[in-house]
């Protein structure tokens, strides 16, 4: 018998591993971190101003008047953090309105979450506003003549500007 044909790994496309080989380009060609981090800031921003906390016949509510406040401000970042994932071209809006909202969390929603969900909002617009398409396959030796930047003419006048 010959193994010629066969594969060298005989496991390596079950149905886990393309999942997450599948799962892994999907990742990557979206800002998945951003829209992570502001839906995962719509947490604490919608639960403390409903959190009931009872130790043992003592209640303790946080309920505010800022509730329904708290609760568009957490559902708004829910609907940013699914626009995040599967519409990446609005990452720029996406971005800025996940920090405005994280910023204007904090006297709406008890310290937004505090602290909790405008930190998690702000570094997941931050990171969408950060975050760029990977161009396929452009590489350096691709440009022609006069179409790069300044930088590239000024290293290549060895360090000279153009006076």
């Amino acid at each position: 018998m010959t193994s010629a044909g066969a594969p060298a790994h005989p496991h390596s496309d079950s149905g886990f591993a393309r999942a997450r080989r599948d799962f892994r380009a999907w990742r990557r060609t979206r800002p998945f971190w951003a829209g992570l981090l502001v839906l995962l800031a719509a947490a604490p921003i919608i639960y403390f101003p409903y959190f009931n906390l009872s130790l043992g016949a003592l209640s303790v509510a946080m309920s505010t008047t800022a509730g329904a406040g708290s609760l568009v401000i957490g559902l708004t970042l829910i609907v940013l953090g699914g626009l995040l994932w599967f519409q990446p071209i609005i990452r720029f809006f996406a971005g800025c309105v996940a920090v405005f909202l994280g910023v204007l969390s904090l006297p709406i929603s008890n310290f937004g979450g505090f602290f909790v969900g405008t930190l998690l909002a702000a570094g997941g617009g931050l990171l969408a506003l950060a975050w760029g398409p990977v161009d396929g396959g452009g590489h350096p030796e691709d440009i022609p003549d006069g179409a790069e930047g300044p930088s590239a003419a000024v290293s290549r006048a060895g360090g000279q500007g153009s006076e």
